[in-house]
């Protein structure tokens, strides 16, 4: 299709006042057509003056009928009932008055008298073409109306879309935002304890420990910073990050720590959130490993649990002498809640099952997810 052409068509579709010209061409000229294969075509009458009043008659339908579109404009808002009276009487008084003309005319242009007795038969042909003028023109006003509440729907659902989009990305980066805080929150808390111990052993002249902790201390971290801090990862990788930390603690308990895992191979598989094992661990060093003289052991279990993934740590306690101890719950297991809220809303379980002299459990349930899906 040429530029021209489409220029045409956009015009035509944009301008209501070209569509009303350009459908009222194409419904006289059809009407033509109709009447000289209908009528003047099938009697046998192809003379000048047939073709031309069939012409002229047109023409005078054309502009007997513009005079609707402005009445059924002004009227279109009254109720349907009164709508429809006035459609029937505009086409019953325009259709008599283009019944005269063209019978006046035919009358001028053949010469023939005596037609006007044949006023009824001429008129019930005017009546139905404005009757069906009326329809059409209703057709299209509704069709067109249609269109419009479309649009507006299409544009309002576009915009409702807009701004969903605008408000996930808003959420997506103060969640993002909360999930770093929460993450740099652990590393000074962690690097506190850590550099500490590593100062004890540089005064008690245990340098080997010193210098393997710090070793182990910087692997750690360059992991950490690698790791994307809003990502999730496999449990299998969460473990792996884990064992960097737990180097360095058993470097510090010098024999004092033991550990205890427990991992299904399917639990293997599923994502969590980087590090949030850690402040969990953390939180048993602190509250039981480190105040307690003969240290403890520390035990990890991970299942898949139907769609869910359940992990349960607990610590043998501090032991008699220090519940007094174990009252706060750290900026570890905080840590830990704000970070499964923020990411998963109320899709998970978090849950101190005891903390006494015995010891510390915690159990934790998020859905079961894996990289290729369940």
């Amino acid at each position: 299709m040429s530029s021209t052409s489409r220029n045409f068509s956009q015009n035509i579709y944009e301008n209501r006042d070209q569509q009303f010209f350009f459908f009222q061409l194409i419904g006289w000229s059809g009407y033509s057509l109709v009447t000289f294969f209908g009528i003047t075509f099938w009697d046998n009458n192809i003379t000048l003056s047939h073709i031309g009043h069939i012409v002229l008659q047109a023409l005078l339908g054309l502009v007997a009928s513009w005079p609707l579109r402005a009445i059924y404009r002004r009227n279109f808002n009254l109720r349907i009932g009164y709508r429809l009276l006035l459609a029937v009487t505009a086409s019953v008084f325009f259709s008599a008055i283009w019944t005269a003309l063209r019978m006046y005319t035919f009358i001028l242009m053949s010469g023939e008298s005596g037609l006007w007795s044949e006023f009824n038969l001429w008129y019930f042909g005017s009546l139905f073409v404005f009757l069906s003028w009326t329809a059409l023109y209703f057709g299209i006003k509704y069709y067109q109306l249609l269109g419009i509440e479309h649009e507006k729907l299409l544009d309002v659902s576009e915009q409702q879309n807009v701004e969903k989009i605008k408000r996930l990305e808003a959420e997506s980066l103060a969640r993002n935002a909360q999930l770093e805080m929460l993450r740099y929150q652990l590393n000074p808390h962690f690097l506190f304890n850590t550099l500490n111990s590593i100062n004890a052993l540089v005064k008690l002249k245990e340098n080997n420990r010193a210098q393997k902790m710090i070793l182990l201390l910087s692997q750690f971290l360059r992991h950490s910073l690698d790791q994307g801090s809003i990502e999730k990862i496999t449990l299998e990788q969460e473990l792996a990050t884990l064992m960097l930390y737990l180097d360095i603690e058993l470097v510090r308990f010098d024999g004092r720590l033991k550990l205890d895992f427990d991992i299904e191979p399917q639990a293997l598989q599923a994502k969590l959130p980087g590090l949030i094992l850690q402040p969990l661990i953390e939180n048993s060093m602190d509250h039981a490993i480190a105040v307690n003289e003969d240290g403890g052991v520390i035990r990890l279990r991970a299942r898949k649990v139907r769609n869910e993934l359940q992990i349960e740590l607990s610590d043998t306690g501090p032991g008699k002498q220090v519940t007094e101890k174990i009252k706060s719950k750290g900026v570890g297991l905080k840590n830990t809640m704000e970070r499964l809220k923020t990411l998963y809303g109320s899709k998970y379980h978090f849950q101190e099952l005891k903390r006494n002299a015995d010891g510390f459990s915690v159990q934790i349930m998020i859905p079961y997810e894996t990289e290729g899906g369940e």
